[in-house]
């Protein structure tokens, strides 16, 4: 809203300095800076207001060290996660950008989902919280949604610089050397570590005759549903000890919030030669805030934890970077960027898996692991919490590093 102020005044009053309003690293400064101070200022307060509900976590026994003093700390801090994300969004982002919107659109719906959950665990007095096929359904609705809308909507193209465009796209320009500027509404996304490095999604139903292309969001949308589901539930599998998630996510942002960038950016997505993603850019706004929001959550849920994120926050946080990803047509690198969340998941289907596979053919279940997900695995071990927590955030910027070194290593 204040971005369209500043944009009024700049162009009636020549108002000095009301231009830097329209550049987007000026205004992803602001939101970052005011998601931190709402969500360790304004923070504590709603901290206070939980705890007076007494909305605090039922721990479950699992025989962990440290675990019994868990009971009673506040949960459904997620909400200072959403509301330190919304409010700089829609004080200095642009509105009508259709990926804000998608963004925005997103954190209510995952939100809601957590909340929901998170209501029906302390005030229905249900540990299960909502059935897992509501919370599938869920996240079925909002793929749905974003791939729908990524397939449909006029605003998301991409524009390529490319030798031959063929006939099927719409030329803008004739470079100095021959090449053309097309505008394309392909489904493509970005194969990691290859030089020839976009793919569109209608080569995987080539064989379906002549317009195949026509036929792609029938392999985009479920292909969409399946990154939203499994990133949301690997982020909430991974909020399981104090800062985890909050950190790992922060990590993941900040990556997120350059690769928006620099797509979003003709000069730098030309120098690096990657898709130029018109629009993309204003999604700077709303990662900034993300991260601001989380690494203020993070100061009062690192050790020892003085709230909770629940549901209201893991499913959230995931469901935000999935669609940031996909937007930016980098979800192939999902399982790189993403990795403490992909071992978390993978733990779990794993320790499952074998137990019922050597339930069945020996008589006896046996497991992979000492317990899933996998940090707790390192906690029956010995190893302290805080421990745990720092060495994945380290793991997760060893993982982002290379995430970015595929920008320009192919």
């Amino acid at each position: 809203m204040l971005y369209y102020l500043f944009e009024y005044l700049d162009k009636t009053y020549d108002l000095p300095g009301a231009g830097l309003f329209n550049f987007i690293t000026f205004r992803a400064i602001l939101a970052v800076i005011l998601s931190l101070f709402i969500a360790t200022v304004y923070g504590k307060k709603i901290i206070n207001y939980l705890r007076r509900k007494q909305v605090g976590e039922s721990i479950r026994d699992l025989g962990l060290d440290g675990q019994n003093e868990k009971v009673g700390t506040p949960t459904m801090g997620g909400i200072i996660i959403i509301l330190a994300t919304l409010i700089p969004v829609l004080l200095f982002a642009k509105l009508e950008n259709i990926y804000v919107i998608l963004l925005i659109v997103t954190t209510l719906w995952m939100g809601t989902i957590g909340f929901i959950d998170d209501h029906i665990k302390k005030f229905k007095n249900d540990k299960q919280g909502l059935p897992g096929k509501f919370k599938i359904i869920g996240q079925i609705g909002l793929g749905l949604f974003v791939g729908a809308t990524m397939y449909l909507h006029p605003d998301i193209i991409v524009q390529r610089n490319i030798a031959d465009p063929g006939t099927e796209t719409e030329i803008i320009a004739k470079g100095p050397t021959n090449e053309f500027y097309v505008k394309d509404k392909a489904m493509l996304t970005t194969i990691p570590f290859v030089k020839e490095n976009e793919f569109n999604y209608s080569e995987l139903i080539s064989w379906a005759g002549e317009n195949y292309k026509s036929y792609v969001w029938l392999i985009f949308i479920p292909i969409v549903i399946f990154i939203i589901t499994a990133v949301s539930n690997g982020a909430n599998l991974t909020d399981g000890i104090d800062g985890l998630a909050a950190g790992t996510s922060a990590i993941i942002g900040l990556t997120l919030a350059l690769f928006a960038w620099v797509s979003g950016n003709v000069i730098f997505a030309d120098y690096l030669n990657i898709m130029y993603i018109p629009n993309t850019g204003e999604m700077t706004i709303f990662i900034t805030a993300f991260v601001g929001a989380l690494i203020g959550f993070l100061w009062y849920n690192a050790y020892p934890a003085q709230v909770f994120m629940g549901d209201t926050g893991s499913l959230t946080i995931g469901g935000i970077i999935a669609v940031i990803a996909i937007a930016v047509r980098k979800e192939l690198l999902i399982p790189i960027l993403c990795g403490i969340f992909l071992m978390e998941n993978l733990s779990v289907v794993l320790q499952v898996g074998w137990f019922k596979y050597t339930k069945k053919k020996f008589g006896e279940g046996r497991r992979i692991f000492r317990m899933s997900p996998l940090h707790h695995h390192y906690q029956i071990k010995g190893f302290h919490e805080s421990k745990i927590v720092t060495r994945f955030w380290i793991v997760g910027i060893f993982l982002a590093i290379i995430t970015i070194v595929t920008l320009k290593i192919r």
